[in-house]
C-alpha cells in the first residue's frame, strides 16, 4: 500500500522507512521544508500546511513526531516543545485522514502512560497515570480524537526505550559503561521497559499491515526487568562490571527532580498483551539477545 509517514528521520522513522519499502509497500515521507525528492512531500504541522496530493491513495498514514524527551532539562518552556511538537501534528493528521479519506492512522505514544506501576505489569487496558509524562501522553493519544471519532482505525503506539545500535539511551548509556562508570540508578528495583529497534519497526508494519488491530498496543519487550537486571545485562554485553550506584539525590540534581523521577526512578512495567495475542513474533524477546545483537 501507500504509506505516508511523519517524522521519517528519526531513529524509528529512519528504519521503518527502508522496512516498509522491503515489503513492497510505498513510502511518501513527510518533510518540513520544500519537497526535494520523488518521495517528499512538505508540510507545516503549526500552519496546518500540507502539499496537494500527499494523501492520494494512501492506505495508511504514520506519526513519529515528537522533540526527544530527555534531550533538555524540564522547564517550563521545554514541556511545551514536548507536548506541543506531539499534540500539533496529530491533531493535523487525525484531521486529514479524516478530510481525504485514508483508513488508518497509526499515532507514535509512549510507556509512559501509565506512569509509575511500582511492582505490577500492565497491559493495554489499565488506566492512564497522574505524572506529566502520563498526562503528556494521554494529551498526545487524545489528539486523534478525530481520526477516531469519524470511524478510521486509529492505532497508538505505546512505545518502551528502544535498544538500537546508535542514537537512543543504548547510545548515550555505551560510552559510559565502556569507561567502567556503568551502575545502577537510585535502587534499581524500578521496571525499565524496553524494545528492540528491529521489534518496534517491525510493530509498526505488523499493525499497519493487520487491519484489524486498533486502540493501544504496547511495544515492548515481554521479558520485563528492573533497572538493575537492564544495568547487568549492559555490562555483560560490553564486558564491563556494573559495581556503581547512582544516587537518586545526585540525578535530581542533574537532571532536576520531575525529569530525573519519571524517566529514571520509576517506570511502567509493559505486558505487550495485543501484539502477542494477534501472533506477532519478537526477532528479541530477551534483553540479552537485543544487547548482543545492538554490540554486535
Amino acid at each position: 500500500m501507500r504509506v505516508v509517514i511523519a517524522g521519517s528521520s528519526g531513529l524509528i522513522g529512519t528504519s521503518l522507512v527502508a522496512s516498509m519499502r522491503a515489503a513492497g509497500h510505498e513510502v511518501l515521507r513527510l518533510v518540513r521544508r520544500k519537497a526535494a525528492a520523488p518521495d517528499e512531500r512538505g508540510w507545516d504541522p503549526y500552519a496546518g500546511r500540507i502539499d496537494e496530493g500527499t494523501f492520494d491513495g494512501a492506505g495508511a498514514v504514520v506519526n513519529l513526531c515528537g522533540a526527544g524527551i530527555g534531550d533538555k532539562r524540564w522547564d517550563d518552556a521545554r514541556k511545551q516543545v514536548l507536548h506541543d511538537s506531539r499534540v500539533v501534528p496529530a491533531e493535523v493528521l487525525s484531521a486529514a485522514v479524516v478530510e481525504h479519506g485514508v483508513p488508518a492512522l497509526v499515532n507514535a505514544s509512549g510507556a509512559h502512560f501509565y506512569g509509575d506501576t511500582g511492582a505490577r505489569l500492565v497491559a493495554e487496558d489499565a488506566p492512564g497515570g497522574h505524572t506529566f509524562m502520563a498526562r503528556l501522553t494521554q494529551d498526545w493519544e487524545a489528539a486523534t480524537s478525530a481520526a477516531r471519532e469519524a470511524g478510521v482505525r486509529v492505532v497508538l503506539m505505546r512505545t518502551a526505550v528502544v535498544i538500537s545500535p546508535s542514537g537512543g539511551v543504548f547510545g548515550r548509556l555505551k560510552p559510559v559503561f565502556q569507561l567502567f562508570l556503568g551502575g545502577r540508578l537510585g535502587t534499581g528495583e524500578q521496571f525499565f521497559p524496553w524494545v528492540s529497534l528491529d521489534d518496534v519497526v517491525s510493530a509498526y508494519r505488523f499493525v499497519v499491515e493487520h487491519e484489524e488491530i486498533r486502540g493501544p498496543v504496547n511495544v515492548a519487550a515481554p521479558g520485563a526487568v528492573t533497572n538493575a537486571e537492564f544495568t547487568r545485562a549492559v555490562g555483560t554485553a560490553l564486558r564491563r562490571p556494573t559495581p556503581w550506584v547512582v544516587p537518586a539525590f545526585a540525578l535530581k540534581a542533574l537532571l532536576g527532580g520531575e525529569m530525573a523521577q519519571e524517566l529514571l526512578l520509576s517506570g511502567p512495567g509493559l505486558a505487550p498483551e495485543v501484539l502477542e495475542s494477534r501472533g506477532f513474533q519478537f526477532l528479541h524477546p530477551a534483553l540479552p539477545a537485543a544487547l548482543t545483537a545492538a554490540v554486535a
